[in-house]
């Protein structure tokens, strides 16, 4: 696909051949159910509350005769009656779960943006560098090896590794100390 332009349409069939729009839905239900925060729950028991509400207010069940249809013609009546104003509160919390930019919003806009990049083709920018490690104190004498001072997990890579200037200055006052102060031996 790399060079074509990539379309909305051509983003959803992705997500939706590898699973990701299952896998979102089972998210946004459950946070609906109120498993996963305390707003849902509270979402879920005013839904249930205006439901019943409604229910009670309904003109089916208030109709004179109503008493006397079976239980599944008034399920069905009620049905045809409620079921939009319910949809239609459930879509707004599902949207607002949707836009929310720091939970499950932020989540979807990350994934539908990584698949609209690896379909166009479009390079990732690399992640941040990890921040350097803490510097190890030369007080700690188990991980300074004697003589070149490097610690016990530099020393794979100290062969392929140049000596700093502090380095050489530090070997050469070690070897000034045990060889003498000062004395400096010809070569033969």
């Amino acid at each position: 696909m790399v060079g074509s332009v990539v379309t909305p349409e051509d983003v959803l069939q992705s997500l939706m051949n590898d699973g990701t729009i299952d896998s979102f839905r089972v998210k946004i239900i459950n946070q609906l159910k109120g498993n996963v925060r305390f707003s849902a729950l509270i979402f879920q028991e005013e839904l249930k509350s205006n439901t019943i509400t409604m229910v009670e207010q309904s003109k089916v069940l208030n109709t004179p005769g109503a008493e006397k249809q079976s239980k599944r013609e008034l399920f069905d009546a009620l049905r045809r009656d409620l079921e939009s104003q319910v949809l239609e509160k459930a879509s707004k919390a599902v949207w607002e779960l949707i836009l929310n930019n720091n939970g499950l919003g932020k989540e979807i806009s990350e994934v539908v943006e990584k698949v609209y990049r690896r379909l166009s083709g479009i390079e990732l920018p690399p992640p941040p560098p990890p921040p350097p490690p803490p510097m190890a104190l030369a007080a700690d004498e188990n991980s300074v090896r004697e003589g070149d001072g490097l610690k016990d997990s530099e020393m794979g890579e100290s062969s392929a590794r140049k000596r700093t200037f502090r380095e050489m200055n530090a070997q050469d006052s070690r070897e000034t100390a045990v060889n003498g102060a000062g004395v400096h031996h010809p070569v033969a």
